[in-house]
């Protein structure tokens, strides 16, 4: 029989008998698990409507884009004496491969003052000796400062023998990359810094493009984030992308659009709103007081980036400083995603852990009206929409055949459960590249877009699932306090000449 209740709410099955007038445990098992499914249905409707409210926001805000880019500036700025100068920090770990064409391109980006610091945190191949050869370095006597706290010593500072290269590398022992970033920050000369991974490209502007902000109101921006973009299937000359292709394997396609749906459209969003919490650690700028002023970055938590950025709002809120923490749409970072199941499962149970992390250490913020948009919108929003959502989505899984096996719902339900869960995602993953494509034109062949369409569509057979379950396994670590374990990223390397497809 059916019980009373999920009759109710969701005419899900045959109605009750007449002879139906007692409630056994069979019936108040169908009852949990009817309420449970329309929880979860109602939940999938809040977060996709979210997400939708983000990209409208960030879609008005690339309209407004595209007004001002024929006034951006540029040439004026990387030829101007006032432009702030910048330190780039590059934290390297058995980065050997592929560390002297990072560095290369990194010094010929363009702006007018700027160094390079690469820290070598401890490496155990020949990082530090293929810098050396390429720069022709010397260990020079240097006094590094202590107004960031670290863990791993500084064991040698290594300068380019007489030359006008403006880079400086330090060695010391393995602490993990936040250490190593705190050592840059206390190396570090000039007022922006900029953190960049070693294995990521920049474009050739981006140091300008992300450095405007601070131009443009400099008593109140203290943070600033780029688009990381994905390189798979690009093709990369002398440390720049000077071909985008979508990747050709599908598991990276699905991760470009993710970028773009969750990384460029939603930040965009939550940046306009003034409540952006994330700025990647692959490519994101700081003013060097506000850095300081917090302690720099927590060597203890996995997601390092995100929790530096709570903890200025955390702190600068507190203090009631007027600052601004924005997200710069147009800059881009490229960087290899993962091609392989295990090791992408590696990224995002990390990835999640840190989430869980970080908002464990600030919690006191959620819901807290001293903290404005971020403790009573961001925050609630993360914890609500980006730490529950792997729960609730493997719940789902389970209810909804559940309820289907033993009669709680009805095939009218399913189709409204897959519809407002999977359906409505796929809108907002096909609307994002629509105001990607409007907005930057990334990708100039129709192929990439329909690459693009399909990795939306295949997103939700199976990736949704995989990467459900590796983000509980994260929450389940931050939670036990599993060991920290940042994990190999196997990469493929870049093409360095066009494919026979990119000719045609």
């Amino acid at each position: 029989m059916t019980p009373p209740l999920a009759t109710a709410v969701l005419g899900a099955a045959a109605p009750a008998t007449a002879t139906s007038t007692a409630s056994g445990p069979h019936d108040v098992l169908l009852d949990v698990i009817a309420v449970g499914n329309v929880l979860v249905l109602g939940y999938f409707l809040a977060i996709n409507t979210g997400y939708l409210t983000l990209v409208l926001i960030a879609a008005g805000d690339f309209v407004r884009h595209l007004r001002r880019t024929p006034f951006a500036g540029y040439d004026d700025a990387s030829a101007s004496p006032f432009t702030l100068p910048v330190s780039l920090i590059v934290p390297a770990y058995n980065e050997e491969a592929g560390i002297v064409d990072a560095v290369q391109a990194l010094l010929l980006l363009r702006h007018p003052s700027f160094e390079v610091v690469v820290v070598d945190d401890g490496s155990t191949d020949a990082t530090l000796d293929r810098l050396r050869e390429a720069f022709d370095l010397v260990e020079v006597p240097h006094v590094v400062s202590t107004e960031v706290p670290v863990r791993g010593a500084v064991e040698s500072v290594h300068l380019p023998r007489g030359g006008p290269v403006s880079l400086i590398v330090a060695r010391k022992r393995n602490g993990g990359k936040a250490d190593a970033l705190n050592v840059g920050i206390n190396l570090a000369r000039y007022p922006l810094l900029c953190m960049v991974d070693a294995d990521s490209i920049l474009d050739s502007q981006a140091l300008l493009a992300i450095s405007k902000p601070f131009a443009d109101d400099p008593l109140r921006v203290v943070g600033a984030g780029g688009v990381i973009g994905i390189a798979n299937g690009c093709t990369v000359v002398a440390g720049r992308v000077v071909r985008v292709r979508m990747p050709h394997r599908l598991l990276a396609k699905i991760q470009t659009v993710e970028y773009m749906r969750a990384f460029l459209l939603g930040r965009t969003g939550w940046s306009r709103i003034g409540g952006l919490l994330v700025i990647a650690g692959a490519f994101g700028m700081f003013r060097r007081d506000a850095v300081v002023a917090v302690g720099g970055l927590d060597p203890d938590c996995l997601g390092e980036d995100a929790e530096l950025v709570v903890r200025l709002h955390h702190y600068l809120r507190g203090t009631g400083h007027d600052y601004r923490i924005v997200f710069v749409g147009e800059p881009i970072s490229w960087s290899e995603a993962p091609e392989t199941l295990r090791v992408l499962g590696r990224q995002r149970r990390r990835w999640h852990r840190g989430l869980t992390e970080v908002l464990l250490k600030h919690r006191g913020m959620i819901g807290h009206p001293r903290y404005g948009r971020v403790g009573l919108v961001a925050l609630p929003f993360y914890v609500l929409f980006e730490l529950c959502a792997p729960v609730v989505e493997l719940a789902g899984l389970v209810l909804v055949p559940l309820g289907l096996l033993i009669g709680a719902v009805d095939l009218g339900f399913l189709w409204r459960f897959l519809l407002a869960s999977y359906g409505y995602a796929m809108v907002i993953s096909l609307l994002s590249i629509l105001a990607e494509e409007y907005a930057f034109h990334r990708y100039s062949r129709w192929r990439d877009i329909s690459s693009a369409v399909l990795g939306a569509a295949a997103e939700n057979l199976g990736y949704r699932q995989f990467t459900a379950w590796w983000r509980v396994r994260g929450i389940w670590d931050a939670v036990h306090g599993a060991p920290k374990v940042w994990g190999v990223m196997t990469r493929r390397g870049f093409a360095a000449e066009p494919t026979e497809g990119d000719r045609q």
